[in-house]
């Protein structure tokens, strides 16, 4: 459960990122605010509440996450208050409190993917990139690299059990991974800058 002690420091301030370079600043707009009223819209009267995910997520999709100055002006769009929003943030690991790099791999490592290699492809990975495994933790599971082009995590799963180990980066799925393999998919990333 999360304690309001923890959602208020969300508010507080944004965990610095050198993936911040990838991604524009936070800034409230007018096209972003009519688009966060079609989502408000989607919804009765009186229970505009309900958009504040569809807006949380609207806005890690445009600036990569969710930034301390974002969330009092989703409350505001949601006719909600910022210590409410700052909770769902804080509640959910899918949303982002620190800026991904240009390239985010996740890693499964749930028991399928952990048995067919997935803890140790997760080290790998990370050496690779220039990360430490022990950066990621419970209270901040994503770590970036310091040129900020990459972001590792490892998460719950990637629903492709059978296939494992299983690593997406970005929105892209990739199954039965090697370290040769992952070799092959960080190459073809750097090549796409």
């Amino acid at each position: 459960m999360t304690e309001p002690t923890d959602a208020i420091n969300v508010l507080a301030e944004d965990i610095p990122s050198a993936g911040e370079k990838f991604y524009p600043s936070f800034k409230p707009t007018p096209e972003l605010e009519a688009e966060a009223r079609e989502y408000v819209a989607m919804y009765p009267e009186g229970r505009e509440l309900s958009a504040v995910l569809p807006i949380i997520h609207m806005v890690q999709e445009k600036f990569g996450f969710i930034c301390a100055r974002s969330i009092p002006w989703i409350a505001e769009m949601c006719k909600s208050t910022p210590i409410h929003v700052a909770g769902v943030v804080s509640f959910y690991p899918g949303i982002r409190r620190k800026c991904p790099g240009k390239w985010h791999i996740r890693v499964c490592h749930t028991i399928a993917c952990a048995m067919s290699g997935g803890e140790d492809l997760l080290k790998f990975i990370c050496g690779k990139i220039g990360v430490k495994p022990e950066e990621m933790t419970e209270a901040e599971p994503m770590a970036v690299s310091a040129d900020g082009l990459w972001s590792i995590e490892a998460v719950e799963c990637l629903a492709h059990c059978g296939f494992g180990p299983n690593v997406m980066v970005n929105d892209t799925l990739y199954s039965q991974v090697t370290p040769e393999k992952m070799d092959e998919i960080l190459e073809e990333y750097r090549r796409r800058d």
